[in-house]
């Protein structure tokens, strides 16, 4: 999955996958994860966000089920 690179202290960079809204975070000190079933509006205010990391835990932490790919 293509990840696009994000300002932020906690997140390094973000993808999505419409075809299976599958949301992956990749951060700077943990490594890469994917949440499923992610709704686009959820990932498209994770991006519009003017904090990444903020929002992340806010709407996503918690919410969606996971896993560690890498």
């Amino acid at each position: 999955m293509q990840r696009v690179k994000v300002q932020s202290s906690n997140l390094a960079s973000v993808g999505y996958d419409e075809n299976s809204n599958t949301l992956e975070i990749e951060f700077h000190s943990s490594g890469i994860y994917q949440y499923f079933n992610v709704p686009k509006n959820v990932y498209d205010g994770l991006m519009s966000a003017s904090s990444h990391g903020q929002y992340f835990d806010q709407n996503i932490k918690g919410v969606y089920q996971y896993k560690k790919v890498s």
